[in-house]
């Protein structure tokens, strides 16, 4: 039975190029291993990308993955259309979506997401050989929603936040150690430091959920789940190829 794919029609001919040789690389084909550790099945899977991101998740902190909450949060500059990225943590999920908090003042994501608020996380559970991407638009929660979890902050760290004009650029360590001090003298006589106007909780809100498991050969499974809009709770779960 003869194979067809519409994106090559015949074998690739080895690259000619002239950049045969690895010895001008700073880094050439570091040494890895293959995925053999599980397997993904649509008989798996839950109904809800949010149930089955918590069996993940649960999964990732039962075996003691490291931080299994860590995430690079991607966003886009428009209308350059400039990507950037950074590794955030993952608060909380809810049906309604995945939240993180952060400064949305001064910081190079809160300018992108001003331009444009459609975001994506990945995860990468390397222990577990394991995935997920998550693309949606954003909302900032309310500043009583943010309360509740700054209140859950040591107190350096709530100063931290206020002290931090984050992304914009310092003349030293000093300048920043400086408004620490500054803002520890405001409130030395507060118990409660409240959550700054300018930072709090972003809520994404998916419209694509992808769970990749890691397979030999890089033959991994790989399941999206898909809906039409942000308020839809009808999701369309497909296999994609690896």
């Amino acid at each position: 039975m003869a194979l067809h794919n519409s994106s090559c029609s015949s074998p690739p001919s080895a690259a000619t190029n002239g950049d045969s040789s690895a010895s001008d690389k700073l880094i050439f084909a570091p040494p890895n291993s293959q995925f053999s550790k599980s397997s993904l099945q649509s008989a798996d899977l839950s109904p809800s990308p949010f149930t089955q991101f918590h069996t993940w998740f649960s999964s990732a902190v039962s075996s003691r993955v490291p931080s299994p909450e860590t995430a690079v949060l991607s966003t886009a500059s428009l209308p350059s259309g400039r990507v950037s990225g950074r590794a955030v943590y993952l608060k909380e999920l809810s049906p309604t979506g995945f939240i993180l908090y952060s400064n949305f003042g001064t910081s190079r994501k809160a300018a992108d997401l001003r331009t444009n608020p459609w975001a994506a996380l990945t995860f990468f559970w390397r222990e577990q050989e394991r995935q997920v991407r998550v693309e949606g638009v954003t909302e900032r929660l309310s500043v009583e929603e943010s309360q509740v979890y700054f209140n859950t902050r040591v107190r350096g760290s709530k100063v931290g936040a206020w002290a931090s004009e984050q992304s914009s650029v310092l003349k030293g360590r000093e300048e920043l150690e400086s408004r620490v001090k500054e803002v520890e003298e405001w409130f030395k006589s507060v118990e409660e430091i409240p959550v700054p106007t300018f930072w709090g909780g972003l809520r994404i809100r998916p419209v694509l959920v992808e769970f990749w498991q890691g397979r030999e050969s890089r033959l991994h499974d790989r399941f999206v789940y898909t809906r039409e809009s942000m308020e839809s709770e009808d999701w369309k779960v497909e296999r994609l190829s690896p």
